[in-house]
């Protein structure tokens, strides 16, 4: 019988979304209100989730957001993750993918 998501994970995944769903905003104040409304008591989910993003999203679209994110508790080391994974090499056959739209990796 299929189990689904645990209940953090799938926390984790909707602030991801909520993150994504915003990420071009002017405003950053309410949808720091949703992130902390949506975590709860879940505050080291939120960090988690929400530094990773950043690390991984951070470039000049998304600045104004990624500010505002990096303002919250205990996302630093979580920030460095996120990096981490952006910097990481892809996992594919690059011929096969040669006009793929997805951002390039950084160095």
């Amino acid at each position: 019988m299929p189990r689904g998501l645990s209940p953090a994970v799938s926390l984790s995944v909707h602030l991801d979304a909520i993150c994504s769903r915003n990420r071009y905003t002017r405003d950053p104040v309410p949808v720091i209100a949703e992130l902390y409304a949506t975590a709860g008591d879940r505050l080291d989910i939120l960090a988690e989730s929400v530094g990773t993003w950043v690390g991984y999203f951070d470039d000049e679209p998304v600045r104004i957001l990624c500010a505002a994110l990096r303002a919250l508790p205990d996302v630093e080391s979580w920030i460095a993750v996120g990096a981490a994974r952006r910097a990481q090499t892809d996992h594919r056959t690059p011929e096969a993918h040669a006009g793929a739209s997805w951002p390039l990796r950084r160095a």
